[in-house]
C-alpha cells in the first residue's frame, strides 16, 4: 500500500502523543500495543542518542549484528559476484593507484564523489557477507583515505577544494567527503580501530575553523548537509565533546533551508535533504522542523508521487506537467529515499517510515538492475514497456541513453545504489530503551544483540515475506533473560495476529503501530505474526483516475514478456535492451468498491526463488480481467503513452491478465486505466 494514502494524518497524532505526553497504548499484562517504541530509559549496550539531544526511540546495531537469509542474501550475494563487486575493474574512477583518495598525486576526475558512494555500500556489503575478498579491499581503500588525513585535518582529494570535475559550482566542496564518512563510519563499526575517531575529531575541528564563506557554499552540498549532520551527531555520541554541537548548528544554518520548504528540484537531493529539519530537531527540540520534513514529503509526493512503487516522478528534476506513472526516477534517487525513511524511523519510531522504506525496497529497487545484478538502468518508471537506448527528450529530462541495462553507463547510480540492500539489512533489527530489541523491516534474516541483562541472544526469522503473511521468529539463548522485543505493524495490516509458542495474544491490533512483548525468554521460544494482506485497490486522480493494485507491501504491474537483447558491453559485463514481446496497453475491469471480488490471488507453493524478482520467478500472481486499449500507444520516441483518462470504453474481448509483483517487472504497467462497463 502507497505511504503517501495515510502518512500525513499519522505524523502529526504522533506528534501529538510523544510529545505533549499522551501516549496511547493498548496494555495486556506486559503485552501491548504502542505507537513507537519508548523514549524513556536507556540501553546499556548500544549508543543512542546523547544529552541534549533528544532520545531516539531505535537504535542502530553494529555492523555484522545482522544476516539475511534466503532471498534476501542472494540479492547480496548476487551483487558481490555483480557490478558493485567489482567496480574497481569495470570503473575508470575506482582504480586505487591512480585516486586522490588515496594518492595525493591522483586528482581530477578520478577523486570526486564515485569512490566515495561505491565504498559506502561495498564495505557494508562485504562486512555483511563476511566476504573476504570484499573486506580486504575495502579495508585497503579506507586505510589509504585515513593515512591521507592532512595536518590541519582535512582529508581526500585536493582538487575538490578548487573545483569539481563536472563543472559544478561546488568550489570548496566538503560533499564527497560527507559520503566517505558512513564509510569510514562502518569500518569503524567492525574493527573499532582506534585512529578513525581522532581522525574524524581532527576533520571536524578543521571544518569547524574554515571561514563561514566556505562552509558548504553553494550547489550539492549546500542542498545535503543533513549527510554531513548525520556523522556529527554520530561522532558527538561517541566523544561528548560540546563543540560538535556548535558545528551541527553552524551545519545547519549552511545548509539550505529545508524549514520553509523544498530549495532544489534536483531528485537526489530532494531524497535526501527533505530530513534534514527532522534531524536537527534532535538538537533544536523545535517541533515545527518535525513537521517540515514530513511537510517536504507530502509537498512532493502529493504533486509527483500519485503513483505506486513509493517514488516521486524526476528524471533527474521534478517538473512541472510531468506527473504520470511514465516519469521516473533516478537509481540513486531510489535507494537515497531508502536510506532517509532508515534514517528517520530511527529518529522518530513512527512505522510510517519503515512502511515506506519496505514500499520502494520492495517495488522500486529490484526493477533497476538486472535479475543477475550486472547492470543497472539510470531510470526506473511505474509505467515503462520498452527500454531501448533511443532518446526520451523532452518527455523524460535527460538526453541520451537512460533506460537500458548497462553496467558502465550510468555515471552516479553506478557507484551510489550498491548501498541501497546492505542499508536496508543494517536497519532490519534495531536495539530499543529498555535494552530490548526491534523487527523493523521484515525479511528472512538473524540477529545477534545484547539485551535485558546483557545476555547475547540470537533471533532467526524465517519467512517468505513479502510475497508471504507469516513471519516466524526463533530465539536462541543460553539463560532466560526477561527483555521488551517489538514487532512493527505496518500500515496496511488491519487485523495482524501474534502467537506465542503456540499461545494467541489476547491484544487487539490496529495498523500502524507496535506490538510491545516483554517477558522472560527462553531458548527455543517461537513467536508466530501473521500480517494479513489486502487487496487493496488504490485511484490516482491526480494522474487521470489511473488505478494500481496492491497486496500488502507489494504493488502489481502487468505480466509483460520481455525480450533481451545485447547491445553493447562484453560477455563477462554486456548492457542489454529490453523490449516486450506480449501487448501491454491493458485497461483493469475492477469492481472499485471491493477489489478483491475482482481477482484471483495465485501463490506459488514452495520456497521462494533464491531470485523472486523476475517475471518467470514470481511468488505471488493475480488473475484480474482486461480489455485492450488499441489508442494506447507507444510515442514515436518509444516511450509509453500518457495513460488515458479513465475510464476507458473498449471494443476488444475480455481476457484474463497476470499481474506480477512490481519488482519482478523491468517492462512494466503499474498504474492502469480502467474500462468502462
Amino acid at each position: 500500500m502507497n505511504g503517501i494514502i495515510y502518512l500525513s494524518s499519522l505524523v502529526f497524532s504522533f506528534i501529538i502523543f510523544v510529545y505533549v505526553g499522551r501516549s496511547q497504548s493498548q496494555t495486556n499484562g506486559k503485552f501491548k500495543i504502542t505507537d513507537i517504541p519508548p523514549l524513556k530509559g536507556k540501553n546499556d549496550y548500544y549508543q543512542g542518542n546523547r544529552f541534549p539531544l533528544l532520545s531516539n526511540p531505535l537504535i542502530k546495531l553494529p555492523i555484522k549484528s545482522i544476516r539475511p537469509k534466503g532471498w534476501l542474501r542472494y540479492q547480496l550475494e548476487l551483487m558481490a559476484e555483480g557490478y558493485t563487486g567489482h567496480l574497481d575493474e569495470i570503473s575508470k574512477f575506482c582504480k586505487y593507484k591512480s585516486n586522490g583518495w588515496v594518492n595525493p598525486k591522483g586528482d581530477g576526475e578520478n577523486g570526486w564523489e564515485e569512490v566515495p558512494y561505491w565504498l559506502r555500500g561495498y564495505i557494508s556489503l562485504g562486512y555483511i557477507l563476511d566476504n573476504k575478498r570484499i573486506i580486504d579491499n575495502a579495508e585497503h581503500w579506507v586505510k589509504g583515505v585515513l593515512s591521507g588525513q592532512e595536518k590541519s585535518g582535512y582529508f581526500g582529494p585536493k582538487s575538490n577544494w578548487k573545483s569539481t570535475p563536472i563543472g559544478l559550482s561546488n568550489k570548496n566542496s566538503l560533499w564527497p567527503n560527507m559520503i566517505m564518512l558512513y564509510a569510514i563510519r562502518t569500518y569503524y563499526s567492525a574493527t573499532k580501530d582506534s585512529k578513525v575517531i581522532p581522525f574524524m575529531l581532527k576533520y571536524f575541528k578543521w571544518m569547524k575553523n574554515l571561514p563561514k564563506e566556505q562552509f558548504l557554499p553553494g550547489s550539492w552540498q549546500k542542498k545535503r548537509g543533513g549527510e554531513n549532520l548525520e556523522s556529527i551527531y554520530w561522532l558527538y555520541n561517541r566523544t561528548g565533546k560540546k563543540w560538535l554541537l556548535d558545528l551541527a548548528k553552524l551545519n545547519h544554518e549552511k545548509t539550505s533551508n529545508w524549514v520553509n520548504g523544498i530549495p532544489t528540484n534536483h531528485g537526489v537531493n530532494i531524497a535526501e535533504g527533505f530530513r534534514e529539519p527532522a534531524q536537527y530537531y534532535q538538537q533544536n527540540h523545535d517541533l515545527h522542523f518535525l513537521i517540515a520534513t514530513q511537510h517536504d514529503y507530502d509537498t512532493v509526493m502529493q504533486k509527483y508521487g500519485q503513483v505506486p512503487g513509493g517514488m516521486f516522478g524526476a528524471d533527474e528534476h521534478i517538473r512541472e506537467g510531468y506527473y504520470g506513472p511514465r516519469q521516473a526516477a533516478e537509481t540513486c534517487s531510489i535507494v537515497e529515499f531508502m536510506h532517509s525513511d532508515e534514517i528517520l524511523e530511527g529518529i522518530t519510531g513512527n512505522t510510517i517510515w519503515a512502511d515506506h522504506c519496505e514500499n520502494v525496497a520492495f517495488n522500486s529497487l529490484p526493477a533497476a538492475m538486472t535479475p543477475d545484478l550486472k547492470g543497472l538502468h539510470y531510470l526506473t518508471a511505474p509505467n515503462m514497456v520498452q527500454l531501448d537506448s533511443a532518446n526520451k527528450s523532452p518527455s523524460l529530462n535527460n538526453k541520451g541513453i537512460l533506460l537500458p541495462f548497462d553496467p558502465t553507463n550510468y555515471r552516479c547510480c553506478q557507484h551510489n545504489s550498491g548501498f541501497g540492500w546492505p542499508y536496508f539489512v543494517e536497519h532490519m533489527w534495531m536495539a530499543t530503551k529498555g535494552n530490548g530489541i526491534a523487527a523493523v523491516l521484515y525479511g528472512p534474516s538473524a540477529v545477534k544483540a545484547k539485551v535485558g541483562n546483557g545476555t547475547e541472544i540470537q533471533i532467526k526469522e524465517t519467512t517468505n515475506y513479502p510475497f508471504g503473511e507469516i513471519i516466524e521468529f526463533k530465539l536462541s539463548m543460553k539463560n532466560p533473560v526477561k527483555f521488551p522485543l517489538f514487532l512493527r505493524v505496518p500500515g496496511w495490516a488491519r487485523e495482524a495476529q501474534v502467537h506465542i509458542n503456540g499461545k494467541g495474544m489476547p491484544l487487539r491490533m490496529k495498523a500502524a503501530s507496535w506490538i510491545s512483548l516483554e517477558r522472560k525468554w527462553r531458548n527455543g521460544d517461537i513467536i508466530r505474526l501473521k500480517l494479513p494482506m489486502p487487496i487493496v485497490l488504490t485511484k490516482w486522480k491526480k494522474n487521470n483516475n489511473s488505478v494500481s493494485i496492491s497486496r500488502g507491501p507489494l504493488s502489481f504491474s502487468l505480466k509483460i514478456g520481455e525480450y533481451w537483447k545485447k547491445y553493447g558491453g562484453t560477455n563477462k559485463w554486456p548492457a542489454y535492451e529490453v523490449l516486450p514481446s506480449t501487448p501491454w496497453n491493458y485497461g483493469l475491469i475492477v469492481n472499485e468498491d471491493h477489489p478483491d471480488k475482482s481477482v484471483e490471488v495465485v501463490v506459488k507453493k514452495g520456497k521462494t526463488p533464491l531470485q523472486p524478482f523476475t517475471t518467470e520467478n514470481a511468488p505471488v500472481e493475480i488473475l484480474i480481467k482486461g480489455k485492450r486499449i488499441p489508442k494506447w500507444k507507444l510515442d514515436p520516441n518509444g516511450l509509453i503513452g500518457a495513460v488515458p483518462v479513465s475510464p476507458v470504453k473498449s471494443e476488444q474481448p475480455t481476457e484474463t491478465i497476470y499481474l506480477i509483483p512490481m519488482g519482478c517487472a523491468r517492462l512494466r504497467v503499474s498504474a492502469f486505466p480502467t474500462i468502462k462497463n
